[in-house]
């Protein structure tokens, strides 16, 4: 009996700038869970990058940088392909392709153009507007089975679906139909200043987020600034949003349940909380920055690593490109 090939995983993340807590917890320490268990295939999203201005010489280094990250976090290139989205020329020719197969009306109703237009007013390009098409063909490419989305990319997977499902029933079966995998684990991690907002490295307040590579004073001294409630007691209840964040924090990391952290801070005030959430964060990202560290010190290796991973994702994007070309009526090369 042959053995039951591994079901599809896509997932890319941008590289602008060093990962947040919220990105590690929410999403990339289950990356590494899903090597596991699926084909995974990982990308640096560089072309999505540029809907907003990049300054070049920044944008290289945290490209670099944060292809060491991924690395360092644990995606393993033994079972894994990971690669540079702008290195797969693919992604643009399908994206292309895929405009003209999605609505003007579609694109309209998108939530997360709305909100970038409002953020960059002064750069509403048409890249920003056709975003999802690109991330369409980044999804359609692989013939993904699954991809891993947060609240804030239903809508997306939604319209790549919907334009896989037109493609497929305009020319015959061509695109696999993804389907969402919302993480079991993992934390909706929220800003340490205003735990109604998503923690994210754009915030004003430097103290609201935690980057992967923040050493352990700093990490410290923001876990301790961070905003609780008047009542000192370690309970997760509606209205203490900020207590309830640094829950969620130390359950993703320690495994435990609301009720074994409110029994182990049972009596204890957030003076002895707060330090201890961070000693967590510390100890969980310690032999990351160690990994990282020897990582960005040998670029030959991590350009050899890069160079190698993106034919790997090229031949099978051209295999699923070709089909598209072909059912479309396009002569062949």
């Amino acid at each position: 009996m042959e053995p039951t090939q591994k079901k599809r995983v896509l997932s890319m993340i941008q590289p602008t700038g060093t990962f947040t807590l919220g990105n590690y917890l929410g999403a990339l320490k289950n990356f590494v869970r899903l090597q596991d268990d699926y084909e995974c295939v990982y990308a640096l999203a560089d072309l999505h990058a540029i809907t907003v201005r990049q300054e070049p010489a920044a944008f290289r280094k945290n490209i670099l940088e944060a292809y060491a990250l991924m690395l360092a976090i644990g995606i393993d290139l033994k079972r894994s392909v990971f690669f540079i989205q702008s290195q797969v020329a693919e992604h643009a020719q399908l994206a292309w392709v895929l405009n003209c197969y999605t609505q003007f009306g579609e694109l309209s109703r998108m939530t997360q153009f709305k909100d970038k237009s409002q953020k960059h007013a002064d750069n509403i390009n048409a890249g920003l507007f056709t975003y999802p098409c690109l991330m369409a063909a980044d999804i359609l490419l692989y013939q993904a089975d699954y991809v891993p989305i947060g609240a804030d990319q239903k809508q997306h997977l939604e319209l790549a679906r919907n334009v896989a499902e037109r493609f497929n029933g305009l020319y015959s079966p061509t695109f696999t139909v993804p389907d969402p995998i919302i993480a079991k684990h993992g934390a909706r991690v929220m800003s340490l200043q205003d735990p109604t907002k998503k923690m994210s490295k754009s915030d004003e307040n430097a103290n609201g987020f935690i980057t992967v590579l923040d050493d352990p004073d700093t990490i410290m001294r923001k876990f301790k600034r961070a905003v609780t409630d008047s009542e000192a007691c370690v309970r997760f209840a509606e209205g203490k949003d900020g207590v309830n964040n640094l829950m969620g924090i130390y359950s993703s990391i320690t495994g435990r349940s609301m009720e074994e952290i409110e029994r182990e801070f049972d009596g204890k005030g957030y003076g002895d909380f707060k330090p201890a959430v961070a000693e967590a964060v510390i100890e969980e990202l310690r032999p990351i920055q160690e990994r990282y560290r020897n990582l960005i010190a040998d670029k030959a290796y991590l350009e050899q690593c890069y160079r190698e991973n993106a034919p790997k994702a090229q031949a099978i994007a051209r295999r699923t490109l070709s089909k598209v070309m072909k059912k479309i009526g396009y002569l062949p090369l």
